[in-house]
């Protein structure tokens, strides 16, 4: 399947850093974020790569070019001003294949990719994200509830309420056709709140859920965890 990844954010909380380089570009342990996604993408078989780029975009592009570097082929897609994740990748529609994964350019979740695909398509469903269910250790509060047939049944950030039992791992994956479901404006358009609740609402959103945690570098001290997990992860290689 081909990959989708959402490359276009501010990166705020990682300020200074990111006045002069995008999120994405952030170093960990002497390489770019965003090249561990490209390693784990080729590692699983998925070697065809839409990047949706905006702010500081041309530094991703100078840096990754078409992807030969990485053994990935890169297409990239420019936001010239901020369109949200549901604009963004209503925006590169003429880019994407009939199935696609949508990765968030912050967030590593070490899974093999290639399970998640046979799952996904499997179920015949239009979407489907992948969850975790270990949010002390990512720092984030439990965002997704899901029926025993593995339907998602509601996605809220930032609440307490006791059905949200699982966290959302930073992986989606869908049809084309959901594109459909999103409108064409106004911006910022958000996945979250456009089109989760619609392919809920249709039982069109399954979940597969994995005991592995997810990784991101949203703030300077989930960064200073993934590069724990590096070294852990080269020792235990050795």
């Amino acid at each position: 399947m081909q990959a989708f990844i959402l490359a276009g954010g501010l990166g705020t909380r990682l300020r200074p850093i990111t006045y002069t380089i995008p999120k994405p570009m952030v170093t960990v342990l002497g390489r770019p974020f965003l090249s561990y996604q490209l390693d784990l993408l080729r590692y699983c078989g998925v070697t065809d790569v839409v990047l949706s780029v905006g702010y500081l975009g041309e530094k991703i592009r100078e840096y990754f070019g078409d992807g030969s570097s990485m053994e990935v082929s890169i297409r990239y897609s420019f936001e010239q001003s901020p369109k949200g994740t549901g604009g963004a990748l209503k925006a590169a529609e003429k880019l994407l294949e009939d199935e696609f994964f949508v990765i968030y350019a912050d967030s590593y979740l070490p899974v093999d990719l290639r399970v998640v695909e046979g799952f996904f398509r499997a179920t015949g469903r239009a979407g489907l994200l992948v969850a975790c269910d270990n949010s002390e250790d990512t720092l984030v509060l439990p965002n997704v509830s899901v029926d025993k047939d593995r339907f998602v049944t509601a996605y809220e950030k930032d609440s307490n309420r006791a059905a949200l039992t699982l966290v959302e791992a930073g992986v989606l994956a869908f049809r084309k056709k959901v594109l459909d479901l999103l409108p064409e404006g106004p911006w910022p358009l958000s996945l979250e709140k456009v089109l989760f609740p619609k392919l809920i609402e249709s039982r069109e959103l399954v979940c597969f859920e994995t005991d592995q945690r997810f990784y991101d570098i949203g703030s300077p001290e989930r960064l200073r965890r993934f590069q724990e997990y590096l070294n852990d992860h080269i020792k235990n290689a050795l």
